[in-house]
């Protein structure tokens, strides 16, 4: 009864652009995770994960180039590469691989601020600076990416109307961190030494 129900028709214009579709939304999911990886300077691991990811494609553009007379597939390989990316984002937000720097500009006293950042173990430089307005403190921390939303709910909390940008950071030498337990990928990452020594 199931098998009747599988004609050619249903086979080429459902079930293959599914597959595709599919597919392709595995492939650049893959393909978003590894250019990341390679952006934060974590080594080999991209290597494993362009492996899988091209034999993925593969698959992908073989239905395709097998059904280039169905427009339903060329939708579908074009939908699952938009969603792939997004998935791959979403999966790189949860991750929160790597390191970032925080700078605050405050032209209030910002001897709370540093103190709540140090107490939670965060590493913290202070300089003088001139602002628009005048004399400014110029706060710097670097952080794990993990710690991101923690912090800026500390810099709102008790200078909510500090200026503060957040950029990545590659690698650093030396750094105070909280000793909390990072994302099992990062653990795996520092086991298998696939992530660079700070310079």
């Amino acid at each position: 009864m199931t098998g009747s129900l599988i004609t050619p028709e249903v086979f080429a214009f459902v079930i293959v652009p599914v597959l595709i579709f599919l597919a392709r939304v595995c492939d650049m999911s893959l393909d978003t995770i590894r250019v990341i990886f390679v952006s934060k300077g974590i080594r080999y691991l991209p290597a494993i994960v362009g492996f899988f990811e091209v034999i993925i494609w593969l698959v992908a553009i073989g239905q395709v180039m097998n059904n280039l007379t169905n427009v339903v597939c060329y939708l579908a390989y074009g939908a699952g590469f938009a969603t792939g990316t997004i998935i791959g984002m979403a999966i790189e937000e949860r991750l929160s691989l790597g390191l970032a720097i925080v700078r605050i500009i405050t032209d209030e006293d910002p001897a709370g601020l540093i103190q709540i950042l140090r107490s939670h173990d965060y590493g913290v430089t202070v300089l003088d600076g001139e602002g628009g307005k005048g004399q400014v403190k110029v706060i710097f921390t670097i952080i794990k990416r993990q710690d991101l939303q923690h912090v800026v709910a500390i810099i709102k909390d008790f200078n909510p109307d500090a200026f503060y940008s957040v950029e990545d950071v590659k690698s650093v030498a030396e750094g105070v961190f909280p000793s909390h337990n990072s994302h099992a990928l990062l653990r795996w990452a520092d086991l298998l030494s696939l992530r660079p020594k700070g310079k």
